[in-house]
């Protein structure tokens, strides 16, 4: 929006600097720190709001018993992500591109899925009933929805000159995946819905330490803002052997906010908690993440940008699929005695195992630093 309200000064006497709002890179650190700040001002208001309402964190079944203490720790903290993130891209990308409206809407309907489940959650405790939120019929509806929507609108609405239902590979140039004909871009859809509901679970499931999601998310994000300016530049995708996709590099700013707001987050977020993003948080970034990496047809790169995420999430679905098996063959006892991990989520594993809390969260954060180089590296081995 800046861009708009400056950029008519700029023939004027001494306001020649406002060229400087033209530039992506300029914008983009702009949101990354209007971002910060807004979690600075916003965040201890929210804090307090949610103190006094006693919207406390409801404790995961399987959680280790140290965690139980987390109870007294008010929940329901995306809201200061969500608000950060969307004031500041607001106030410095273009609100014409549609890469960067597709992303915020993402963004949005996902939290406010988190943010209903949340609420159900909350008034389940203090009802004195179990606590299981969301129905998860209901909440998968919702994150499939959106899935084949997305999907549906860049099958139908292609963004760049690009076909819209295709798809590109890491570490080969010039590949895109496209459904043999156009009456097969439903596969795409299928496709798309599948990344937006696993990465957005993904990072719920993950959400389990102090910071830990958070910093794992502005990785990913400064990850894909480096993409986004790559594919965005006629001549940097060219040099790179990548695909030039018009428009994209508008979506940098998006990342830089999402980037910003998680930092900033860590404020409030980092062990020990004053405040929990909740699933209103976690999906909302889950959310984003796979739109930003839908629209820049990087899907198979997410695998690599979000290992981390990726390992959570394999770790539960591996945990509850060889429990199941044992326990049908062998019997309860049995099953219980020769778990694949001590816990599941891995962080939980980790835990029980005999780290503390925060070094789980920092080596997890190095080793999503690792993914992040491993990933940017691909521009090169092509």
């Amino acid at each position: 929006m800046l861009n708009y309200l400056l950029l008519p000064f700029v023939g004027l006497d001494h306001f020649g600097w406002l060229r400087l709002f033209g530039f992506i890179t300029f914008r983009a650190a702009g949101a990354a720190v209007t971002a910060l700040l807004l979690t600075f001002i916003v965040g201890p208001i929210i804090i307090k709001r949610l103190k006094r309402m006693r919207l406390h964190q409801v404790i995961r079944e399987g959680t280790p018993d140290a965690h139980q203490q987390k109870g007294r720790t008010p929940t329901m903290g995306g809201l200061i992500l969500l608000g950060a993130t969307l004031i500041s891209t607001i106030l410095w990308a273009r609100l014409d591109n549609r890469y960067v409206l597709l992303a915020m809407g993402s963004m949005v309907w996902m939290g406010a899925i988190g943010f209903w489940d949340d609420y159900l959650k909350l008034k389940q405790k203090m009802a004195g009933r179990k606590n299981t939120g969301l129905v998860e019929g209901y909440k998968l509806v919702g994150q499939v929805s959106l899935g084949l929507a997305l999907g549906f609108y860049l099958w139908k609405y292609p963004l760049s000159t690009l076909p819209g239902a295709s798809t590109t590979l890491p570490f080969y140039k010039y590949t895109l995946i496209v459904p043999l004909t156009a009456g097969l871009g439903w596969l795409y859809v299928l496709f798309v819905t599948f990344v937006m509901t696993g990465a957005s679970n993904a990072v719920n499931v993950t959400d389990g330490l102090d910071g830990l999601a958070a910093g794992l998310v502005a990785i990913s994000a400064a990850t894909f803002a480096f993409y986004a300016y790559v594919f965005g530049r006629v001549d940097a995708s060219n040099y790179l052997n990548v695909y030039f996709l018009r428009g994209s590099g508008e979506l940098t700013v998006f990342c830089a906010a999402v980037m910003g707001a998680c930092i900033g987050f860590l404020w409030y977020n980092t062990h020990p908690a004053e405040v929990f993003m909740g699933d209103t948080g976690s999906l909302a970034l889950g959310g984003a993440l796979a739109s930003i990496a839908i629209l820049l047809k990087s899907e198979f790169l997410l695998l690599i940008v979000g290992g981390v995420f990726v390992s959570e999430m394999m770790s539960v679905i591996l945990q509850r699929f060889v429990y199941k098996y044992r326990k049908k063959r062998h019997g309860v006892e049995y099953a219980n005695e020769h778990r694949v991990f001590k816990r599941a989520p891995l962080h939980h594993h980790f835990e029980v195992k005999g780290w503390d809390e925060s070094q789980v969260v920092v080596r997890f954060w190095i080793i999503g630093v690792l993914f992040a180089f491993f990933a940017l590296s691909t521009l090169k081995l092509r």
